[in-house]
Protein backbone atom coordinates (compact mmCIF):
# COMPACT_ATOMS: atom_id res chain seq x y z
CA UNK A 1 0.00 0.00 0.00
CA UNK A 2 1.36 3.41 -0.99
CA UNK A 3 1.65 6.29 1.36
CA UNK A 4 1.55 9.95 0.19
CA UNK A 5 3.50 12.55 2.13
CA UNK A 6 3.54 16.30 1.66
CA UNK A 7 5.90 18.97 2.87
CA UNK A 8 5.44 22.74 2.90
CA UNK A 9 8.30 24.31 4.77
CA UNK A 10 7.99 27.91 3.70
CA UNK A 11 6.15 31.18 4.18
CA UNK A 12 3.92 32.49 1.39
CA UNK A 13 4.19 36.00 2.82
CA UNK A 14 7.95 35.95 2.27
CA UNK A 15 7.69 34.75 -1.33
CA UNK A 16 4.91 37.09 -2.36
CA UNK A 17 5.86 40.51 -1.17
CA UNK A 18 3.63 42.52 -3.50
CA UNK A 19 6.06 45.46 -3.71
CA UNK A 20 3.00 47.73 -3.63
CA UNK A 21 4.92 50.95 -3.00
CA UNK A 22 7.57 50.19 -5.62
CA UNK A 23 4.98 49.32 -8.27
CA UNK A 24 2.85 52.39 -7.51
CA UNK A 25 5.79 54.80 -7.76
CA UNK A 26 7.10 53.08 -10.90
CA UNK A 27 3.75 53.25 -12.70
CA UNK A 28 3.14 56.91 -11.83
CA UNK A 29 6.64 57.99 -12.87
CA UNK A 30 6.52 56.10 -16.14
CA UNK A 31 3.04 57.31 -17.10
CA UNK A 32 4.19 60.89 -16.58
CA UNK A 33 7.31 60.26 -18.64
CA UNK A 34 5.36 58.65 -21.51
CA UNK A 35 3.21 61.79 -21.74
CA UNK A 36 6.30 64.00 -21.77
CA UNK A 37 7.99 61.91 -24.48
CA UNK A 38 4.92 61.83 -26.74
CA UNK A 39 4.35 65.58 -26.51
CA UNK A 40 7.96 66.56 -27.13
CA UNK A 41 8.55 63.75 -29.61
CA UNK A 42 5.77 65.16 -31.80
CA UNK A 43 6.92 68.76 -31.32
CA UNK A 44 10.56 67.95 -32.07
CA UNK A 45 9.88 65.41 -34.82
CA UNK A 46 12.03 62.81 -33.05
CA UNK A 47 11.29 59.18 -33.84
CA UNK A 48 13.76 58.18 -31.14
CA UNK A 49 11.62 59.90 -28.51
CA UNK A 50 8.37 58.47 -29.92
CA UNK A 51 9.92 55.02 -30.13
CA UNK A 52 11.06 55.23 -26.54
CA UNK A 53 7.60 56.50 -25.53
CA UNK A 54 6.03 53.42 -27.13
CA UNK A 55 8.50 51.22 -25.30
CA UNK A 56 7.80 52.98 -22.00
CA UNK A 57 4.06 52.60 -22.54
CA UNK A 58 4.50 48.86 -22.93
CA UNK A 59 6.56 48.96 -19.74
CA UNK A 60 3.70 50.69 -17.92
CA UNK A 61 1.34 47.93 -19.07
CA UNK A 62 3.92 45.37 -18.05
CA UNK A 63 4.38 46.94 -14.64
CA UNK A 64 0.62 47.02 -14.05
CA UNK A 65 0.36 43.38 -15.12
CA UNK A 66 3.29 42.34 -12.91
CA UNK A 67 1.78 44.28 -10.00
CA UNK A 68 -1.61 42.62 -10.46
CA UNK A 69 -0.03 39.17 -10.80
CA UNK A 70 2.07 39.66 -7.68
CA UNK A 71 -1.07 40.62 -5.75
CA UNK A 72 -3.13 37.73 -7.15
CA UNK A 73 -0.37 35.28 -6.29
CA UNK A 74 -0.65 36.25 -2.62
CA UNK A 75 -4.34 35.30 -2.47
CA UNK A 76 -5.34 32.21 -0.52
CA UNK A 77 -5.93 28.89 -2.24
CA UNK A 78 -9.55 27.80 -2.68
CA UNK A 79 -11.37 24.53 -3.26
CA UNK A 80 -11.43 25.43 -6.95
CA UNK A 81 -7.91 26.89 -7.22
CA UNK A 82 -6.00 24.54 -4.95
CA UNK A 83 -2.66 26.23 -5.68
CA UNK A 84 -4.17 29.68 -5.50
CA UNK A 85 -3.38 32.05 -8.38
CA UNK A 86 0.40 31.83 -8.21
CA UNK A 87 0.70 30.93 -11.90
CA UNK A 88 -0.42 34.47 -12.82
CA UNK A 89 3.12 35.69 -12.09
CA UNK A 90 4.43 33.38 -14.85
CA UNK A 91 1.73 34.54 -17.28
CA UNK A 92 2.54 38.18 -16.46
CA UNK A 93 6.23 37.63 -17.21
CA UNK A 94 5.31 35.90 -20.49
CA UNK A 95 2.90 38.63 -21.65
CA UNK A 96 5.42 41.26 -20.58
CA UNK A 97 8.01 39.70 -22.87
CA UNK A 98 5.53 39.40 -25.76
CA UNK A 99 4.53 43.07 -25.44
CA UNK A 100 8.16 44.09 -25.71
CA UNK A 101 8.79 41.88 -28.75
CA UNK A 102 5.80 43.52 -30.45
CA UNK A 103 7.19 46.96 -29.57
CA UNK A 104 10.52 45.99 -31.15
CA UNK A 105 8.74 45.15 -34.41
CA UNK A 106 6.92 48.49 -34.51
CA UNK A 107 10.03 50.52 -33.72
CA UNK A 108 12.09 48.68 -36.35
CA UNK A 109 9.47 49.15 -39.07
CA UNK A 110 9.16 52.89 -38.47
CA UNK A 111 12.95 53.36 -38.22
CA UNK A 112 13.48 51.69 -41.61
CA UNK A 113 10.79 53.93 -43.12
CA UNK A 114 12.54 57.01 -41.71
CA UNK A 115 15.74 56.22 -43.64
CA UNK A 116 13.90 56.93 -46.89
CA UNK A 117 11.85 59.79 -45.41
CA UNK A 118 14.11 61.60 -42.92
CA UNK A 119 12.54 64.27 -40.72
CA UNK A 120 13.85 67.35 -38.93
CA UNK A 121 14.76 66.63 -35.32
CA UNK A 122 15.16 69.17 -32.53
CA UNK A 123 18.36 67.92 -30.91
CA UNK A 124 18.16 70.03 -27.72
CA UNK A 125 14.59 68.87 -26.99
CA UNK A 126 15.68 65.25 -27.47
CA UNK A 127 18.58 65.73 -25.05
CA UNK A 128 16.47 67.35 -22.31
CA UNK A 129 13.57 64.87 -22.49
CA UNK A 130 15.84 61.83 -22.69
CA UNK A 131 17.85 63.21 -19.76
CA UNK A 132 14.64 63.22 -17.71
CA UNK A 133 14.20 59.61 -18.83
CA UNK A 134 17.62 58.64 -17.49
CA UNK A 135 16.60 59.98 -14.07
CA UNK A 136 13.10 58.46 -14.00
CA UNK A 137 14.12 55.06 -15.37
CA UNK A 138 17.13 54.90 -13.08
CA UNK A 139 14.97 55.56 -10.00
CA UNK A 140 12.40 52.99 -11.14
CA UNK A 141 15.11 50.39 -11.78
CA UNK A 142 16.45 50.77 -8.24
CA UNK A 143 12.97 50.16 -6.82
CA UNK A 144 13.12 46.56 -8.08
CA UNK A 145 16.80 45.91 -7.42
CA UNK A 146 16.28 43.86 -4.25
CA UNK A 147 13.40 41.63 -5.33
CA UNK A 148 14.53 40.70 -8.84
CA UNK A 149 17.07 37.98 -8.02
CA UNK A 150 14.60 35.31 -6.95
CA UNK A 151 11.46 36.30 -8.86
CA UNK A 152 11.13 36.20 -12.66
CA UNK A 153 8.11 38.50 -12.48
CA UNK A 154 10.03 41.20 -10.59
CA UNK A 155 13.11 40.55 -12.74
CA UNK A 156 11.04 41.36 -15.81
CA UNK A 157 10.20 44.75 -14.33
CA UNK A 158 13.81 45.34 -13.29
CA UNK A 159 15.26 44.40 -16.69
CA UNK A 160 12.82 46.70 -18.48
CA UNK A 161 13.80 49.62 -16.32
CA UNK A 162 17.52 48.86 -16.65
CA UNK A 163 17.19 48.68 -20.44
CA UNK A 164 15.18 51.91 -20.46
CA UNK A 165 17.92 53.69 -18.54
CA UNK A 166 20.53 52.62 -21.09
CA UNK A 167 18.21 53.51 -23.97
CA UNK A 168 17.62 57.00 -22.58
CA UNK A 169 21.38 57.49 -22.32
CA UNK A 170 21.61 56.47 -25.99
CA UNK A 171 18.94 58.98 -26.98
CA UNK A 172 20.84 61.73 -25.17
CA UNK A 173 23.95 60.81 -27.16
CA UNK A 174 21.90 60.84 -30.39
CA UNK A 175 20.56 64.31 -29.60
CA UNK A 176 24.08 65.63 -29.05
CA UNK A 177 25.31 64.14 -32.34
CA UNK A 178 22.31 65.58 -34.22
CA UNK A 179 23.00 69.04 -32.77
CA UNK A 180 26.66 68.88 -33.77
CA UNK A 181 26.37 67.27 -37.21
CA UNK A 182 22.77 67.93 -38.28
CA UNK A 183 22.66 64.35 -39.65
CA UNK A 184 19.01 63.24 -39.75
CA UNK A 185 19.87 59.57 -40.19
CA UNK A 186 21.16 59.45 -36.62
CA UNK A 187 17.57 59.39 -35.30
CA UNK A 188 16.45 56.14 -37.05
CA UNK A 189 19.82 54.53 -36.35
CA UNK A 190 19.37 55.17 -32.63
CA UNK A 191 15.82 53.82 -32.91
CA UNK A 192 17.19 50.57 -34.36
CA UNK A 193 19.74 50.39 -31.56
CA UNK A 194 16.91 50.88 -29.05
CA UNK A 195 15.01 48.01 -30.69
CA UNK A 196 18.11 45.79 -30.51
CA UNK A 197 18.66 46.56 -26.80
CA UNK A 198 15.01 45.79 -26.02
CA UNK A 199 15.12 42.52 -27.98
CA UNK A 200 18.33 41.31 -26.35
CA UNK A 201 17.06 42.16 -22.88
CA UNK A 202 13.72 40.51 -23.53
CA UNK A 203 14.81 37.27 -25.22
CA UNK A 204 15.97 35.49 -22.05
CA UNK A 205 12.88 36.66 -20.17
CA UNK A 206 10.73 35.23 -22.96
CA UNK A 207 12.56 31.88 -22.92
CA UNK A 208 12.39 31.57 -19.14
CA UNK A 209 8.69 32.50 -18.93
CA UNK A 210 7.72 30.12 -21.75
CA UNK A 211 9.59 27.29 -20.02
CA UNK A 212 7.77 27.94 -16.75
CA UNK A 213 4.41 28.28 -18.53
CA UNK A 214 4.76 24.78 -20.05
CA UNK A 215 5.86 23.29 -16.71
CA UNK A 216 9.48 22.69 -17.69
CA UNK A 217 11.97 22.15 -14.89
CA UNK A 218 12.76 25.63 -13.52
CA UNK A 219 16.11 27.16 -14.42
CA UNK A 220 18.85 26.34 -11.95
CA UNK A 221 17.44 22.95 -10.91
CA UNK A 222 19.24 19.85 -12.21
CA UNK A 223 16.91 16.79 -12.07
CA UNK A 224 19.88 14.39 -12.00
CA UNK A 225 21.24 16.11 -8.90
CA UNK A 226 17.80 15.98 -7.26
CA UNK A 227 17.55 12.22 -7.98
CA UNK A 228 21.05 11.62 -6.57
CA UNK A 229 20.23 13.55 -3.37
CA UNK A 230 16.93 11.71 -2.90
CA UNK A 231 18.56 8.32 -3.40
CA UNK A 232 21.17 9.24 -0.81
CA UNK A 233 18.49 9.57 1.89
CA UNK A 234 18.62 6.90 4.64
CA UNK A 235 16.90 3.67 3.57
CA UNK A 236 16.03 4.87 0.06
CA UNK A 237 17.08 2.41 -2.63
CA UNK A 238 15.93 4.31 -5.71
CA UNK A 239 13.83 7.20 -6.96
CA UNK A 240 11.63 7.48 -10.05
CA UNK A 241 8.55 9.20 -11.47
CA UNK A 242 10.21 12.53 -10.67
CA UNK A 243 8.41 15.68 -11.80
CA UNK A 244 9.54 19.24 -11.04
CA UNK A 245 7.67 22.38 -12.13
CA UNK A 246 7.06 25.99 -11.17
CA UNK A 247 3.94 27.02 -9.28
CA UNK A 248 4.90 30.67 -9.72
CA UNK A 249 7.96 32.77 -10.47
CA UNK A 250 9.18 32.13 -6.91
CA UNK A 251 7.80 28.74 -5.83
CA UNK A 252 8.53 25.28 -7.20
CA UNK A 253 6.90 21.88 -6.70
CA UNK A 254 8.05 18.28 -6.90
CA UNK A 255 6.47 14.83 -6.91
CA UNK A 256 8.48 11.62 -6.75
CA UNK A 257 8.25 7.89 -5.97
CA UNK A 258 10.88 6.66 -3.51
CA UNK A 259 11.60 2.96 -3.07
CA UNK A 260 12.18 2.34 0.64
CA UNK A 261 11.56 -1.30 1.72
CA UNK A 262 11.69 -0.59 5.46
CA UNK A 263 8.79 1.64 6.59
CA UNK A 264 10.66 2.60 9.72
CA UNK A 265 11.85 6.23 9.98
CA UNK A 266 9.54 7.34 7.13
CA UNK A 267 8.65 10.57 8.92
CA UNK A 268 12.28 11.42 9.62
CA UNK A 269 13.27 10.81 6.00
CA UNK A 270 10.41 13.00 4.78
CA UNK A 271 11.59 15.80 7.05
CA UNK A 272 15.14 15.44 5.72
CA UNK A 273 13.89 15.41 2.12
CA UNK A 274 11.78 18.54 2.61
CA UNK A 275 14.65 20.43 4.21
CA UNK A 276 17.15 19.35 1.55
CA UNK A 277 14.86 20.15 -1.41
CA UNK A 278 13.89 23.54 0.00
CA UNK A 279 17.37 24.74 0.91
CA UNK A 280 19.42 23.18 -1.90
CA UNK A 281 17.00 23.36 -4.84
CA UNK A 282 14.41 26.01 -3.88
CA UNK A 283 11.59 23.44 -4.05
CA UNK A 284 8.93 24.22 -1.46
CA UNK A 285 5.97 21.97 -2.32
CA UNK A 286 6.99 18.31 -2.05
CA UNK A 287 4.86 15.19 -2.54
CA UNK A 288 6.55 11.82 -1.87
CA UNK A 289 4.99 8.44 -2.58
CA UNK A 290 6.61 5.48 -0.85
CA UNK A 291 7.10 2.16 -2.60
CA UNK A 292 8.22 -0.92 -0.71
CA UNK A 293 9.44 -2.72 -3.82
CA UNK A 294 10.78 -1.59 -7.18
CA UNK A 295 7.99 -1.07 -9.73
CA UNK A 296 7.79 0.84 -13.00
CA UNK A 297 11.09 2.35 -14.12
CA UNK A 298 13.50 2.84 -11.22
CA UNK A 299 16.40 5.28 -11.35
CA UNK A 300 14.79 7.42 -14.04
CA UNK A 301 13.33 10.87 -13.69
CA UNK A 302 10.43 11.46 -16.05
CA UNK A 303 8.78 8.05 -16.43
Amino acid sequence: MHNHSHGHGHSHAEHFDTHNCAFAIAVLLNVAFVIIEVVYGVLSGSLALLADAGHNLSDVLGLVMAWAASWLASRRATDRNTYGLKKTTILAALFNALFLIAAVGGITWEAIRRFSEPAEVAGLTVIVVAGIGVLINGITMLLFLRGQEGDLNIRGAFLHMAADTLVSVGVVVAGIIIMITGARWIDPVVSLLIAAVIFIGTWQLLKDSVNLAVDAVPKGINPDEVIAKLQALPGVESAHHLHIWALSTTENALTVHLVKPDPGSDDEVIEQANHMLNHEFNIQHVTIQWERAVTGCPNTAGC
